[in-house]
């Protein structure tokens, strides 16, 4: 049985994942417009002035922390009905992900709405993947069960296997640089290896073998033409270059977040997803206060 001070614990874990996740998400999303632009900010460290916005990919991860310090796990009814309470507009949203809340609020099942997306295929989109650093915060401690929990999570609004191993990848590489924080270990050893072994077979996987073989000082444009940057807003797309930028480009949280973004792409959910990790390895108090400044409050308060 998990102690009062045990779930505590793992709730903050889940915290910090949630503020590197939302910083990272503001942090990208400030970067979108011309490339030629975007490209010269980052060059030249040009932060966007505050306040910095956060879009569905935190929105969506404040419902996961919610939901684990309601119930210390993922119910998949209470979550989708989280997700599609709180879904606000102008966020971001895909349309995927806005038709399938939408039918939930007007109280259509959550598993049929979600398997019945594109074609009956479900969605294979990042957005499993994108809110998944907390899960892998959270039950760091066992890993078959984070795989079960990041699963469930991105079942619900991501039916299709593509779509669920980006959630469990990411909550898997979170749940890795937990560990190596506490055991003093670099961020990148075994990194690509647990998560790849983790991950069930597919595209992802395979861009995932591939990532490992991609040498540290590759230049991100090539990584990301390898490996995609997210701008197919797919899974199989999205996480493999986080996960190369995680294992190779993360010796800070800021630095992470610099080469991350400018690989271009669906940038502020790649910022997302690295910042939710990195953080989960750096610790909330290496986010640069400016940043967390910058970044829109959370709708969501620590009440545990």
């Amino acid at each position: 049985m998990t102690s009062s001070t045990d779930r505590v614990a793992r709730l903050e874990s889940a915290w910090v994942a949630l503020e590197g996740l939302s910083v990272g998400d503001a942090f990208g999303e400030r970067f979108f417009g011309p490339p030629e632009s975007a490209m010269q900010r980052i060059a030249e460290r040009r932060e966007a002035k505050p306040p910095w916005p956060w879009t569905d990919d935190t929105e969506m991860a404040v419902s996961i922390v919610e939901e684990l310090a309601a119930h210390g796990r993922i119910d998949q009814g209470s979550l989708a009905q989280r997700f599609a309470k709180r879904m606000t507009y102008g966020r971001g949203y895909g349309q995927g992900a806005y038709t399938l809340l939408a039918k939930v609020r007007e109280g259509e099942d959550w598993g049929v709405a979600s398997r019945t997306l594109f074609r009956g295929m479900g969605s294979f989109g990042n957005g499993g993947a994108m809110r998944a650093a907390p899960i892998g915060a959270y039950f760091s401690h066992d890993i078959a069960r984070c795989i079960d929990e990041a699963r469930a999570a991105a079942e619900v609004t991501h039916a299709h296997p593509e779509g669920i191993a980006g959630g469990i990848a990411v909550a898997v590489a979170a749940l890795h640089a937990v560990r190596g924080r506490a055991a003093s270990r670099p961020l990148a050893d075994g990194l690509l290896d647990l998560v790849r072994e983790a991950t069930p077979a597919g595209l992802l996987r395979d861009a995932i073998d591939e990532a490992r073989g991609i040498a540290g000082t590759t230049p991100v444009v090539e990584v990301a033409r390898a490996l995609g940057n997210g701008s197919g807003v797919t899974a199989p797309d999205t996480v493999p270059l986080c996960l190369w930028m995680l294992a190779n480009r993360a010796p800070a949280y800021g630095e992470s977040l610099w080469a991350t973004v400018s690989a271009l792409g669906d940038r502020d959910t790649t910022c997302a997803i690295v910042g939710g990790v990195a953080a989960c390895f750096y610790g909330v108090d290496a986010i640069p206060p400016s940043w967390r400044a910058a970044r829109e409050p959370l709708p969501i308060a620590r009440s545990w």
